[in-house]
């Protein structure tokens, strides 16, 4: 793979960058600034180099249809501000535009190709398409590892077309995977939450040969609980799951990992009712399960003192509701604490863990913080994502 801070001379080149800028909008307002951030720089850098930058994103799903909701002009207002460096955001047809064109309108400003996904072509990955899209630079970056699961025009296709380079961010974030999942330091724990648990069979499965301790929390563990033959109430659960955990607690055997999941629960009635602390075999019909107990926090919190590596991903529970946030919170805090001395590698991603992370203010706290979903599931699934592999 080429990593664009290895490449030479890059003062005058039109530089194609594409970036993930997929941020919660509400009545025109960018709610959580975390993407965007992370992306300052790429964007400094090539400042720096003297190129010109002409950036690929997109917010939403449009499908293929032009949306006004879903335009990219917040973003570029948001980086105006915090680049102190004039943007132009192109709202041109793509087919209508060619490098000449853009050459006119850089004057020592950024230019934004409006929503990518206003084109159906960018999620067919169409061939033409991306080869108009490649006419308008000299090289292609790839600063966007959160869509690099997509097999689409800007990420994959493109590359046939121009010099490809990974950017800086993703650069980082493939190594920081690399840690928790190939030169790992031992011992290892995975703390995985969520709803589902068919959603993280894969996950799961790949990662037990390589972990020594899987800690399951949130709603997947109810369905772990009920298996055991523990009461769940009315708590959130899967049907037909009984073969994927006997499966996971066989492939644990085989490899010596401990599957470790709650030994004393937080319930209420509702989601935003109060909490109460229960042993398992106190669950009552009309519970249901919103947090890990005291118990169980201690143990994770035992086996996280153990830890060399932590990879989490997921809360422990409804943490929107302050009274079954506990479990989510002390989590956090004991890898924080943990990581003040550079004692652990910790990894942290997926959309709740980011929130949950920043609500407590311990994002320094991690040796990396992912904001890639699907992308960064499917890596730590062992699955070779296309925009990585189109680099390559």
């Amino acid at each position: 793979m080429n990593y664009i801070k290895d490449k030479k001379e890059l003062d005058g080149k039109i530089v194609l960058l594409r970036l993930d800028l997929n941020v919660p909008i509400k009545k025109g307002k960018i709610t959580d600034e975390t993407r965007i951030d992370k992306i300052l720089p790429i964007l400094k850098y090539l400042i720096d180099q003297k190129s010109k930058i002409v950036v690929i994103s997109h917010i939403g799903r449009p499908k293929g249809k032009r949306d006004d909701d879903l335009s990219l002009e917040p973003v570029c207002k948001c980086l105006e501000i915090k680049l102190q460096k004039k943007i132009e955001l192109i709202k041109d047809n793509i087919y209508n535009l060619n490098k000449k064109k853009l050459s006119e309108k850089f004057m020592n400003q950024i230019i934004f190709l409006e929503n990518i996904r206003f084109y159906k072509e960018e999620e067919d990955n169409d061939n033409d398409f991306s080869k108009q899209l490649a006419s308008l630079g000299d090289i292609f970056v790839n600063d966007a590892f959160s869509c690099s699961h997509r097999t689409h025009a800007s990420i994959s296709e493109i590359t046939k077309f121009l010099p490809s380079y990974a950017g800086l961010q993703l650069e980082i974030e493939i190594n920081a995977l690399k840690k928790v999942t190939k030169d790992i330091k031992k011992p290892t724990t995975c703390i995985i939450g969520g709803s589902k648990i068919s959603t993280k069979i894969e996950l799961i499965k790949n990662l037990i040969p390589k972990f020594d301790n899987i800690i399951i929390v949130g709603g997947m563990a109810n369905n772990i609980l009920k298996y055991k033959g523990h009461p769940i109430g009315n708590s959130l659960r899967e049907i037909n799951c009984d073969a994927i955990i006997s499966d996971i607690f066989k492939l644990s055997k085989n490899h010596s990992c401990s599957i470790v999941f709650p030994q004393d629960v937080v319930v209420g009635k509702t989601n935003d009712g109060n909490a109460k602390i229960k042993q398992l075999n106190q669950v009552s019909n009309d519970d249901l399960i919103l947090d890990i107990g005291p118990k169980t926090i201690e143990t994770i919190s035992r086996i996280i003192e153990t830890s060399k590596t932590i990879l989490w991903n997921g809360p422990a529970g409804y943490f929107e509701n302050s009274h079954f946030a506990r479990g989510s919170f002390e989590i956090g805090k004991k890898i924080a604490e943990k990581n003040k001395f550079n004692k652990i590698f910790a990894v942290a991603g997926g959309g709740d863990t980011v929130a949950l992370i920043n609500s407590i203010g311990i994002s320094n706290s991690f040796n990396f913080v992912s904001t890639a979903g699907g992308a960064f599931l499917e890596y730590l699934e062992g699955k070779e994502l296309p925009g990585i592999r189109a680099l390559n």
